[in-house]
């Protein structure tokens, strides 16, 4: 292991205790940089644009070609998070990552999804809490799996890391235990954002990339999986801005949150057991079971790594294949779906 990565494996580690055992905010900056860094923050956002407008409703069913198989209920897919959960930047149903995960899960399960999206643009960890709450008191059942993304905001308003974490680790527990399976994207990595420049941009990637590994160990410990979103972008973000990037310049446009969903989806089917992919390390494709904090480390370097728990303070760490999404459709109404034969549960 380089000492990049060992330095970063210690930091993710000292953020994780603390968040565990009710510590305060580990500062990665001392006072006066992060008082800089934090002016800069905002002045950046007010260079790539607001928020803009209501994300799509994309709430409904998805796979309406296995309507007519009986004894199949749909199953049950919760988001919960920020705006790129929440899918702002795009104006169509079809185009949210919440749409289009739940497309791909009803092709792979070949039975219908129904998605709820609680997700709330400009959200940081604090709200995670109402946002389980209002999830598990809004659905009949707990959902089979649910999507949580999260994070960038706690960077960008210098919340302290441990905290952000501790509210994750929360939701997760409180998902699992309810018994929905759990996947969560980690924290973005902020230096990926066109319009914002050295040296915020090496700050912002190093915070977010410290956040993610984090974050992951957290999740790990709470019985979830993760999906490394960090850099995921950041390659297509670098070689073609203006097609990934929505047009506020920092949420991703609807091809930048295929790519997104592309790269979750695999662990999403995994969770729920769907996915042809063997639960053991390929050696071939830089696969490995590894002390969790060395995982968290290495997943936050490299984009759409998966990591999961495999035993004791060990973890899974595993690049997925992805697969092209399915066509995605717009959501069809319990009514809609009455009339096709099938009704709601």
């Amino acid at each position: 292991m380089s000492p990049i990565t060992t330095s970063r494996a210690r930091v993710a580690r000292r953020i994780a205790s603390a968040a565990a055992y009710g510590g305060g905010g580990i500062g990665l900056l001392g006072a006066t940089a992060a008082g800089v860094l934090l002016t800069e923050m905002r002045l950046a956002r007010r260079v790539v644009g607001g928020a803009g407008g209501t994300p799509p409703h994309a709430d409904g069913r998805y796979g309406s070609a296995f309507v007519h198989r009986l004894g199949r209920e749909p199953l049950l897919l919760g988001l919960l998070g920020d705006s790129t959960a929440a899918g702002q930047g795009v104006h169509r149903p079809r185009q949210t990552p919440g749409a289009l995960l739940a497309s791909g899960l009803a092709a792979v399960a070949e039975r219908p999804v129904e998605l709820r999206n609680v997700a709330l643009s400009g959200a940081r960890s604090h709200d995670l809490d109402r946002q389980v709450t209002l999830l598990l008191d809004d659905v009949d059942r707990p959902p089979d799996v649910a999507v949580i993304m999260i994070g960038a905001n706690d960077v960008t308003h210098g919340m302290p890391a441990a905290r952000s974490v501790r509210l994750l680790s929360d939701a997760v527990r409180r998902l699992r235990e309810a018994g929905c399976e759990v996947v969560a994207g980690t924290c973005p990595d902020l230096g990926t954002i066109e319009p914002v420049y050295q040296p915020l941009r090496w700050v912002a990637r190093r915070l977010s990339r410290q956040l993610a590994a984090a974050q992951t160990i957290a999740v790990i410990e709470a019985g979830g999986r993760t999906v490394s979103l960090g850099d995921l972008l950041g390659p297509e973000f670098a070689a073609n801005p203006r097609e990934l990037f929505g047009p506020d310049n920092f949420h991703p446009s609807a091809e930048g949150y295929a790519t997104a969903a592309m790269a979750v989806l695999p662990t999403l089917c995994a969770a729920l057991g769907l996915w042809p992919d063997e639960e053991r390390p390929d050696a071939a494709r830089r696969e490995g079971i590894l002390p969790v904090a060395r995982a968290a480390a290495e997943a936050a370097a490299e984009a759409g790594t998966e990591v999961t728990a495999a035993r004791g303070r060990w973890a899974l760490l595993k690049h997925r294949k992805r697969r092209r999404l399915p066509a995605h459709t717009e959501p069809v109404p319990h009514h809609v779906w009455s009339r096709m034969g099938r009704g709601a549960p």
